[in-house]
């Protein structure tokens, strides 16, 4: 276990500086200066700002000062809001941001394993085709695209719920269904043909010949060798929630990192965009880090200290 942690984090740090050093040099090779969108700043006040944020100096300088500021957890001040340091934004937006996504993750699991049992024991029927045609629906129907429909909906015509804000519980509700619709849809259709399969086995026969009933069947045996498939793609989701969420912010005006990032991206704020990217970054390579973990431990058949054969 020692060894294979040892080796997962040198694999992390190595993910995270290709992702570092790929956003960095893409993002200067886009034409211009982020001082260009100032009309009124003079050639002199552009090169004293340039200089005072390291953008007059070779890409290669500014590269590893960047790599000393993230070896030392201090991305240094934003461009475009000078007053703040890129650690105060994400300290004030990603706890919004953590919260939104963990509340989207959770409805989405539990939702989408609730769906995909409920279709899988009803296979073929009535109850099935309705509950694949709603996961088809929601994976078809991008997150972008079901955020103004449910605020056009539930929102202003019908005013049961606010559409924007983030001040109340029920600020929540409308942006959760928007980025969950997805996720919960793939759980859904993941979890039903795993349990198909499952339902399939000797010891699923042994146990209903015991005279066991269908919930303990369901429960005790056939649900967490199902669930390993989905266990897998957590770490995958959880990435697609809070990029996702990014859209999703700006749309119902929520103060997380949505908001700053797509912000930066406009006014050229290159402290701001890397700050994000490599914070995110972290975050997401930690998260399928646990879940492969997880999934060694829900699945014994898998060794992580050792190879065998």
């Amino acid at each position: 276990m020692g060894k294979y942690i040892v080796k997962r984090f040198v694999a992390m740090i190595a993910t995270l500086w290709i992702i570092t050093t790929l956003t960095f040099f893409l993002m200067h090779m886009i034409p211009g200066s982020p001082f260009n969108q100032e009309r009124n700043t003079s050639d002199v006040v552009q090169k004293n700002l340039e200089a005072h944020y390291h953008l007059d100096q070779p890409l290669y300088t500014q590269y590893f000062l960047y790599l000393k500021s993230i070896a030392t957890f201090d991305f240094g001040p934003s461009i475009k809001q000078p007053d703040s340091t890129v650690n105060d934004l994400l300290s004030r937006g990603f706890p919004v941001s953590l919260e939104l996504g963990t509340v989207t993750l959770i409805v989405a699991i539990i939702s989408g394993i609730i769906l995909g049992i409920i279709a899988a024991l009803f296979h073929n029927g009535i109850v099935d085709y309705v509950a694949m045609t709603l996961a088809v629906l929601g994976i078809s129907i991008p997150n972008f695209v079901m955020a103004p429909l449910l605020i056009q909906q539930l929102a202003v015509n019908w005013e049961i719920l606010p559409g924007a804000m983030w001040t109340s519980w029920k600020h929540m509700i409308l942006p959760t269904v928007a980025l969950a619709t997805g996720p919960m849809a793939i759980i859904a259709r993941l979890t039903r043909s795993s349990m198909l399969e499952v339902l399939t086995q000797d010891y699923i026969r042994t146990a209903t010949a015991k005279g066991l009933t269908p919930f303990k069947i369901v429960v005790k045996h056939a649900l967490r060798n199902a669930l390993l498939p989905v266990v897998t793609i957590i770490g995958a989701l959880a990435a697609g929630i809070l990029t996702g969420s990014f859209v999703i912010e700006k749309i119902f005006a929520i103060p997380g990192m949505g908001k700053y990032f797509v912000q930066s991206i406009n006014d050229r704020d290159y402290p701001v965009i890397m700050g994000t990217t490599v914070f995110y970054s972290a975050f997401l390579i930690f998260m399928l880090f646990v879940v492969d973990l997880a999934y060694g431990f829900l699945d014994p058949r898998i060794k992580l200290h050792k190879k065998e054969g």
